[in-house]
């Protein structure tokens, strides 16, 4: 998720749960080049991230553990074409990130201040994709108060992660336009699959948007038509709009029309209105909790049916993001939902884990996004596969609406 700006202002640890005890698979082999704490500069631990390598790069941390307080990790990309971006993680929750990591651009840096435990580093795409990253110092603190109060922290830890993928998805878009703007159709079919995760992931959130003067019912005045509309869904009085009409004149049609460059600027518009949007929504519980579902119904009905992504077939690209936005949806209500329903909890991350593990094996750092190409062979093999382990997801997680709106 490269930022023009860092949205990722630190966010209370006494909402965020951080575990000091990790329960996912993690090599603890750290890939660090010195075994002491980061040094401070004024006050501020510097932790440097190099990225390096082609088709399954290395992601190196300068220094793998920091005094308790505000850190600063700061992110480099020399040569790593398969790696576009770095995470800050605990218990699953993105706590921090930096996206749209191309080789060669300029250091981009992200601070959180951060209690004592243990924290993962994500860099998907690396040999080594998971790093521990330890604290030292004041222990963490656990959630505090009653479930309502800790359910309300975790929406607003969610909707800085809202409008972190939209923040991204801004400046990923603006590097399609401008490869479409110049021409270039292979690079913007390379960067095509880069841009399409962010709106996946939290497009439960914003799919009712109407811009002024339009009624509801209006295609030609909803910003989730003008962003995502796809053929199956085609307004004939509105027409083709948004990513796959890009799409469809990059991987159909092979070539960049006047036409394609007045839908680059055209998305770009509405990603930028997006973009403002996002940044005054609150959310309910139950509103976290219902979006994470739909996300799953977005998976069922459109990616697992090879429908999304009809022309590029990266539908797993973003099978892969509609899970991450449901689970961080999840992640942020875990702690709430874990004591009004513990087996509840227990069930939905045991889910989510066999989920991700499954989609982990399509993983292919050679294709643009990182995913398997989603051909009508694969469709065929795996597609039913693939839709009973969302099914068995979906089960439990379809329950936590319910519970977590009636806490008062």
């Amino acid at each position: 998720m490269q930022r023009i700006k860092s949205c990722w202002s630190p966010i209370p640890v006494a909402g965020l749960a951080v575990l000091l005890t990790i329960a996912v698979n993690v090599d603890s082999r750290a890939v660090a080049q010195d075994n002491s704490p980061a040094p401070l500069k004024n006050g501020v631990a510097q932790v440097q991230i190099t990225l390096t390598g082609d088709n399954g790069g290395t992601c190196t941390l300068d220094h793998a553990s920091a005094a308790a307080g505000p850190i600063t990790f700061a992110v480099t990309n020399k040569t790593a074409t398969g790696i576009t971006e770095v995470e800050l993680q605990s218990n699953n929750r993105i706590l921090g990130e930096k996206e749209n990591l191309a080789p060669g651009l300029p250091t981009v840096s992200f601070t959180q201040t951060l209690g004592g435990g243990t924290y993962q580093i994500y860099c998907p795409g690396a040999h080594q994709e998971l790093q521990n990253f330890t604290v030292t110092g004041t222990a963490a603190a656990a959630p505090t108060g009653s479930t309502a109060d800790i359910l309300a922290s975790g929406t607003k830890g969610y909707a800085t992660y809202v409008i972190g993928v939209v923040d991204a998805m801004v400046t990923a878009v603006g590097r399609l336009r401008a490869d479409i703007d110049a021409g270039n159709l292979a690079k913007a079919k390379a960067d095509y699959p880069l841009a399409r995760p962010f709106y996946e992931r939290i497009e439960s959130d914003v799919n009712g948007f109407v811009l002024p003067g339009f009624k509801a019912t209006d295609n030609a005045g909803n910003l989730d038509y003008l962003v995502d509309m796809r053929a199956s869904n085609l307004d004939q009085k509105v027409g083709w709009h948004g990513f796959h009409a890009i799409e469809r004149d990059l991987f159909q049609n092979g070539q960049i029309t006047d036409e394609t460059k007045t839908q680059a600027a055209e998305l770009q518009k509405n990603v930028d209105l997006l973009d403002q949007r996002v940044k005054s929504l609150d959310y309910k519980p139950e509103d976290l909790a219902n979006g994470a579902a739909d996300l799953l119904e977005e998976v069922q009905t459109a990616k697992v049916t090879g429908e999304e992504e009809s022309f590029s077939h990266y539908d797993l690209v973003d099978f892969a993001a509609n899970v991450e936005g449901a689970q961080q949806a999840f992640a942020f209500l875990e702690p709430g939902v874990e004591k009004i329903d513990p087996d509840l909890a227990r069930q939905v991350r045991s889910q989510f884990a066999k989920v991700n593990a499954m989609l982990d094996t399509y993983r292919n750092s050679n294709v643009p996004g990182g995913y398997k190409v989603y051909t009508a062979a694969l469709k065929a093999s795996d597609g039913a596969k693939l839709s009973k382990s969302i099914q068995a997801l979906q089960e439990p997680l379809s329950k936590i609406a319910e519970k977590v709106a009636t806490v008062h």
